[in-house]
């Protein structure tokens, strides 16, 4: 065999003794030879000793010279080894190598034998016996937990937080806080818990680390029992939700006095069903003492005060008199939903986040856009507990443009209760906000004026544009969507304040700032403006090229396009929009191509 490129090829030395680990025969015994299979067996098994005694192939090098032109030992230079090699030095060689083979009697040597030759004096080969190795059997329990905890978690999801960056490209059911981790096909998966006592313990685990809870009577006492019995499963559940009922069926009764079963689905349609508000609703008091109770590692509380038209508030205390909530020192995170069933002023606010003294996520949000919603919130947000970091509130979340400003709207823009403000108000403790409703350009006029560019927190904002908001009593120049260029020009200046006030805002990394229209006839064309990691991407105008490039010096657009690409083209100065465009994402929409689809869009045909 070739020398190894690691391994100088020196001229052999007769009258030196070959290593143990070269198989040769005394000459006394060469006529003792095996038979012709035989004899090839062991040849093959001597190569294969020579190959596994050497390190990890490389790249071979010169062959070696003829025996007659070979230098003298004194004058040889071995090669230069590789510098693409992965090991920089050889691998140590084993004289001690394993391997099986056929004895001349056919008997088989299994794995493990010592088959270093020993010459004894008849000429056959001695072989050390050695202990032969265990086999090792391998099975689901000798995994090791972190095994255990990556099948777990393909099946159930990852347990990791949706606001985290590391849920990013994870699956989609740590998008939303409010389903983070719960299981429709309980019963499915929790067949796996009878695979082994440890699967036991991680499927239960999983299972019960997010559970949903109708907050009435029966149903809390229910639960009680249920983990006052299987108290193990108490430091599983880190997510529960309570939700409550805002009406249920009237039964109709019969002759003697006993209710009548519900009425079902005919032919016809749905029988006549009335319905009458819950009579075994629990009140918030009895709620946040059943939880406080009862789980002790709990960091997510969901209250979800229903929906439906003139809802009934959900009752703080059972009698009325005083409202003592039981505190819950664990949970972290507060998810309201329906809140104007659960919050309708601030003194019901503070009652609430009086009775979680380590919160530090909010995240609120109305079914129906309403201004006493709006009229709600504005004091709240002026009077946020000093621990919370993290802010997400939602006042109108339908998605859909507007002809023109509803009519409630008016009231709301008063100077004294103006959400703008009162939300810059809030900004300085904050370091994470995500608002979705109508905003303008004084949100960021004030957070700017209200921070410190050397203490400031806030690192991330989000706005979900519904509306930008205009102070004007005229209705008709107050809609939104992108054929309508006054909502366009007050989107520029919420863009403008907003990388304007980054000169003060010097911790903000992430920005973004979207109007989301599902009626629009080109989705793509809805504006926005996004900053993530010094990239720019979305609307752009000469101003806020020339804004960005005095404030974030070393921001830079992604893309900077003249027309809007594909989508469409114009002619005889309009827009005409191709019915096969291109559905992917636009990274430059320029603001002054929108006048060209101001009154109406034509497609081509």
């Amino acid at each position: 065999m070739a020398p190894m490129a690691h391994e100088p090829a020196l001229p052999p030395e007769p009258e030196h003794p070959r290593p143990r680990s070269s198989r040769s025969l005394h000459p006394d015994d060469r006529e003792q030879s095996f038979e012709d299979d035989t004899e090839d067996e062991g040849k093959a098994t001597v190569e294969l000793a020579a190959i596994m005694t050497t390190s990890t192939p490389v790249t071979p090098g010169p062959s070696s010279p003829p025996l007659e032109v070979l230098p003298k030992p004194q004058d040889f230079a071995p090669p230069t080894r590789p510098s693409s090699t992965p090991f920089p030095h050889p691998e140590p060689k084993s004289d001690n190598i394993h391997y099986a083979r056929h004895t001349p009697d056919g008997s088989h040597h299994p794995d493990g034998m010592d088959l270093s030759p020993e010459l004894g004096h008849d000429g056959v080969a001695e072989a050390e016996m050695v202990e032969p190795c265990a086999e090792s059997v391998a099975s689901l329990e000798s995994l090791p937990n972190e095994m255990h905890e990556c099948i777990i978690d393909h099946l159930f999801g990852y347990r990791v937080s949706p606001t985290s960056k590391s849920s990013v490209g994870m699956h989609r059911v740590t998008t939303s806080i409010s389903t983070m981790l719960r299981h429709s096909r309980r019963k499915e998966l929790s067949q796996l818990a009878c695979i082994n006592p440890l699967y036991r313990s991680l499927v239960q685990e999983r299972l019960f680390r997010h559970i949903k809870i109708k907050a009435s009577i029966s149903e809390l006492d229910q639960a009680a029992i249920f983990f006052l019995e299987h108290s193990h499963l108490r430091d599983s559940v880190k997510h529960i939700e309570i939700w409550f009922p805002v009406f249920q069926p009237k039964f109709a009764t019969s002759s003697v006095g006993a209710p009548m079963a519900l009425p079902t689905i005919t032919d016809d349609g749905f029988a006549l069903t009335t319905y009458t508000l819950p009579t075994d609703n629990a009140s918030l008091e009895e709620v946040f003492y059943f939880v406080g109770t009862t789980f002790p590692d709990v960091q997510v509380l969901t209250l979800e005060g229903g929906d439906r038209r003139k809802a009934p508030k959900v009752k703080h205390c059972r009698n009325g008199e005083g409202v003592k909530m039981s505190p819950i020192g664990s949970v972290k995170t507060l998810v309201t939903k329906g809140q104007w069933n659960l919050i309708r002023s601030h003194e019901d606010f503070k009652e609430i986040i009086s009775a979680l003294p380590s919160i530090e996520e909010w995240h609120g949000s109305y079914s129906k856009p309403k201004s006493k919603g709006y009229l709600t919130m504005a004091p709240i947000l002026q009077n946020l507990p000093c621990n919370l970091t993290r802010l997400n509130i939602c006042l109108e979340a339908d998605y859909r443009r507007e002809a023109t400003c509803p009519s409630f709207f008016l009231k709301v823009m008063a100077a004294d209760v103006h959400l703008c403000t009162r939300l810059a108000l809030a900004s300085p403790a904050l370091e994470h906000i995500s608002y979705t409703g109508r905003v303008c350009h004084t949100f960021f006029d004030v957070a700017a004026k209200l921070a410190d560019p050397r203490a400031t927190r806030l690192k991330s904002i989000e706005l979900h544009v519904k509306n930008c908001c205009r102070r004007s009593s005229f209705l008709h120049d107050s809609g939104s969507g992108i054929t309508d260029m006054s909502f366009i020009n007050a989107f520029e200046q919420l863009v403008l304040s907003a990388i304007r006030s980054m000169e003060r805002l010097t911790a903000l990394e992430f920005l973004r700032i979207r109007y989301i229209d599902l009626d629009s006839p080109v989705p793509p064309l809805n504006p926005f403006f996004t900053l993530n990691k010094g990239w720019c991407s979305g609307v752009w105008s000469e101003k806020i090229l020339a804004e960005l490039s005095r404030v974030r010096p070393r921001a830079k657009f992604e893309q900077l396009s003249e027309s809007f690409g594909d989508i469409g083209f114009v002619k005889d100065g309009r827009m005409l929009i191709s019915p096969d465009y291109p559905r992917q994402r636009v990274l430059s929409l320029r603001l002054a191509n929108y006048s060209m689809l101001q009154g109406a869009i034509a497609a081509t045909t």
